[in-house]
């Protein structure tokens, strides 16, 4: 019985049955007793078979690329299990030609393979690999010009009530069901398979058509850049020295939308196959043979066995319940280690807070970035995959496209775009003069990064802050076009929604002042960190750099001075030769704006894109007005994938010239559990403070504060801050918060904070010392420790270790 729906434009269809059916067949292909015979035990040959009616695939609307298809098929094995079949979108319907047998499955061959011109798309159902770079002789594939898929997966389908993936043999002679869809709006190609009867329902999980909901392979394409307009749907198999009998059973497609769910009832069987003659049997032979092949046998499955678990474990990923709708954006950790050749050294592009980022490349030859970060708990877990998703859908050509991500236990990784030109620090603060940025260059980014944060701030469907825009969180591609990345801090909320506030998260030198005070982040914070990225691409430098003369280390008062000096080209970058006055000095002036202490005073992004464009001019400021913050504490752990969660501790020091022997208590291992016990606080003349370490051993004890007899600091000292950068002390309940310090009372408040918290703190910091002991703490203290010097206002970074700290010293 033929049942078929037919839509008057041609884009619609279903096949129960193919014993009327209309198609346009070549090769091998056939119609045997309804059912549409595709391959047969003809050595290297093709098989075709095409609807003939031709589809209308424009590129207006993007859902009109939309398309969906449900077939069901069964394999044969013959001789081997056969070359495999696909499902093909073709220009044409005559492959003969262009399309070989063997490998190539009757879609391209030898010369045409990976040419842009074949305008083909096709999902191939593989069983004999063709190259190394196939994961199986049992897999599904995405291909696109090209018989190397983009992206394939052994055949399985998941289980929701064994939670995991359950493979089969596509070869198996039995029916099994394939759907294919693609959503044109979200560009995104899905393909998911099973056998069928399935055993045992499992539901909810499948629906009334037994289809999992979990697909088998999610991949974003554009396939306006693959089709050429009119277009052809069918099916390619082919045979080689191994053959196999190809059949499909059922046929449903819809060009726009979903296609009709097959009835199961009304499908055909696959064909009954008589079992082959059995050989005459040699007894005596027979035993010898078995008795030979048994210990081999044993051997082999044991060596195999150890071989299978050792991969299993190094490939191994986490898979949760709630994670099935964010399946599309996620790819295998196989894929991701073979594409980064293991995550070697000679593949590390740059590593920092958030982990290492590696170069890599796909089987289809994309080139990509991959961001390994490391995490030892499941808090926020949930909500970071579901901001990963929604990162994984804004769309500007200004920002770094985050293309999926995989989980493990323990690690987390993002792949993005690989940007070749690599970061604009790198350009700017740079000495190789390889690496040099024109003034239009400059210019051109700073528009770039301003139109990404118009997207995410006003243009996309929900508020995005982006929270840590700087110079090295702005990638360039080959054009050296700004790309604005590194989300790892991003936040989305709706339109109107009231803000919480948060831990203190950031780069000093880009953190707006009341970020620093109430903790809550908004638009007009990036705009300050915005301001400052202006002022560090004009001027060549970053926002504080210690190592300049006083009234230049923050670079932000240093535009604010020249400025009131009607010098601000004194401020402009020397290393470029020609540039425009008039432009630098609108951009200074900008950049200057976006700096201004009170939020509500500065420019939105739309603004800040007028004044660009010079549709706008930019107002008159006051250079007494900008604004620089210093980090409150705080010990909110909300969301554990900022990574870099920052506790700021505060306390008055001065260090005396035995760095070297703290250095060496700690290598030593003198620290113990009951360290912290023996500390001692004292009262010096009624003024309460840490006066020093009970004695370590053979070491002079370690003064922590000094004071001369009057009972205050001496001033011939400075006053410093230290920032511990340590996720397990974040949450202590006792520690008391400091929102900041009045700098004309700066030492009385350090006072009264370190009297508040005199005996805690100390603890913690050697509690600290204690857990990371030895080497593994100077290690430590090397990445996490800031050090600011609070009558300045500067801040330093340097290469620390206990005994670097005697380099700020007056």
């Amino acid at each position: 019985v033929l049942s078929l729906v037919l839509a008057q434009d041609g884009d619609e269809f279903v096949y129960h049955d193919f014993s009327q059916a209309d198609l346009h067949l070549d090769g091998m292909a056939t119609i045997d007793d309804g059912r549409l015979h595709l391959t047969n035990n003809t050595n290297k040959s093709t098989g075709h078979a095409f609807w003939k009616i031709p589809m209308n695939f424009t590129t207006s609307p993007p859902s009109s690329l939309s398309f969906s298809t449900e077939f069901v098929f069964a394999i044969f094995p013959l001789l081997g299990d056969g070359q495999g079949m696909a499902f093909v979108v073709s220009p044409s319907m005559d492959l003969r030609y262009s399309g070989d047998a063997t490998s190539y499955l009757g879609l391209f061959n030898r010369k045409n393979d990976n040419n842009t011109e074949n305008h083909i798309l096709a999902v191939e159902l593989d069983t004999n690999p063709s190259t190394d770079a196939e994961v199986s002789d049992n897999h599904v594939g995405i291909d696109i010009n090209s018989i190397i898929s983009v992206d394939s997966a052994n055949a399985s389908y998941f289980s929701y009530t064994e939670g995991k993936n359950i493979s089969f043999r596509l070869a198996s002679e039995k029916s099994i069901l394939v759907w294919i869809d693609y959503d044109g709006i979200e560009k995104l190609l899905t393909v998911t398979v099973a056998p069928v009867p399935i055993r045992k329902p499992v539901s909810p999980y499948l629906s009334s058509s037994i289809k999992p909901r979990m697909p088998l392979l999610s991949r974003s394409i554009n396939i306006s850049e693959i089709f050429n307009g009119t277009m052809f749907v069918g099916f390619s198999g082919s045979t080689g020295t191994v053959k196999s009998d190809q059949y499909i059973l059922g046929w449903s497609f819809k060009k726009g939308g979903n296609a009709e769910s097959l009835d199961l009832s009304m499908i055909l069987d696959p064909p009954s196959r008589p079992p082959p003659p059995s050989p005459p049997k040699d007894t005596n032979k027979y035993k010898l043979i078995l008795g030979a092949t048994i210990p081999s046998i044993a051997f082999l499955m044991i060596l195999g066995g150890t071989v299978y678990m050792y991969k299993r474990k190094k490939y191994a990923e986490v898979l949760e319940q709630w994670e099935k709708e964010y399946i599309p954006q996620r790819y295998s950790f196989k894929s991701l280690y073979n594409a980064t050749k293991g995550f070697k050294e000679n593949q590390l592009l740059g590593a920092g807070g958030f982990g290492k980022v590696y170069k890599g490349e796909l089987p289809s030859g994309t080139q990509i970035a991959v961001k390994r970060v490391y995490h030892d708990a499941e808090q926020g877990m949930k909500q970071y995959v579901a901001e990963i998703a929604s990162m994984g859908r804004l769309r500007h050509k200004n920002l770094v496209q985050l293309l999926g991500y995989c989980r493990r236990k323990g690690e987390l990784l993002l792949v993005y775009d690989y940007m070749p030109n690599g970061s604009l620090d790198d350009y700017l603060f740079n000495r190789n003069k390889l690496k040099y940025l024109t003034w239009s260059q400059r210019v051109n980014i700073i528009k770039g990064v301003a139109s990404a944060l118009l997207y995410l701030h006003e243009d996309w469907e929900q508020v995005v802050l982006h929270r840590d825009i700087k110079a090295s969180n702005i990638l360039l591609d080959a054009d050296l076009n700004g790309r604005l990345g590194d989300f790892g801090l991003a936040r989305f909320h709706n339109r109107g929604e009231n803000l919480e506030a948060t831990h203190v998260v950031g780069t000093i030198g880009y953190m707006a002042p009341e970020l620093t005070a109430m903790g809550v982040a908004t638009t007009k914070t990036d705009v300050y960190a915005f301001g400052s990225f202006i002022l560090e691409v004009v001027c060549g430098r970053r926002p504080v750099e210690p190592d300049r003369p006083p009234e230049q280390m923050l670079l932000l008062k240093w535009v604010a001075t020249c400025g009131k000096r009607d010098t601000l080209m004194d401020v402009v970058d020397s290393k470029l030769g020609d540039f425009k006055a008039e432009e630098s000095k609108l951009l200074l002036k900008l950049g200057m704006l976006c700096s201004l202490s009170n939020p509500e005073t500065r420019p939105s992004m739309r603004h800040i894109i007028q004044y660009l464009e010079g549709n706008a001019s930019v107002p008159n400021i006051s250079f007494d007005t900008a604004g620089f913050a210093i980090p409150n504490i705080s010990t909110e752990t909300e969301g554990i994938f900022h990574l870099l969660s920052t506790i700021v501790i505060l306390f008055p020091a001065v260090f005396h010239s035995n760095y070297d022997k703290v250095e060496a208590a700690i290598a030593s291992k003198i620290f113990s559990t009951k360290t912290s016990s023996n500390l001692l606080v004292e009262e010096t003349r009624g003024t309460k403070a840490i006066q020093r370490l009970a004695p370590l051993g053979k070491y002079s004890p370690l003064p922590l504060v000094g004071q001369n007899e009057g009972g205050t600091l001496n001033k011939s000292k400075e006053m410093f801050i230290a920032i511990i950068e340590d996720k397990a002390l974040l949450n202590h309940y006792n520690l008391t918060q400091m929102h900041g310090c009045r700098p004309e009372k700066c030492r009385g408040d350090l006072m009264q904070y370190l009297v508040k918290n005199r005996r805690l703190l100390v603890e913690l910091f050697f509690r600290l010392a204690v857990k990371k002991r030895t080497i593994q703490l100077i290690q430590e203290l090397r990445q996490r420790i800031l050090l600011l010097r609070w009558e300045s206002l500067t801040v330093t970074r340097a290469s620390l270790t206990l005994r670097h700290w005697k380099l700020f010293s007056p």
